[in-house]
């Protein structure tokens, strides 16, 4: 069974992946800006946003998700 704690972790996990991979996408050559992007920040958003509810979830401990 997975704990809220857990889940929260894997929300970060999961948003720091996201916002790295938003960077990555940038290496490789995709898009037409220089620099960011407003697809690359609606998507650094969301990531942020993602990161936000894991670390919401973790204060609520050891409890079922």
């Amino acid at each position: 069974m997975m704990t809220k704690r857990q889940l929260g972790m894997v929300f970060m996990g999961v948003g720091l992946v996201g916002g790295a991979g938003t960077f990555v996408v940038d290496l490789l050559g995709a898009g037409q800006f220089d620099g960011v992007g407003p697809a690359q920040r609606l998507a650094l958003l969301g990531a942020g946003l993602i990161i936000f509810v894991g670390l919401t979830l973790l204060p609520l401990g050891d409890r079922p998700a």
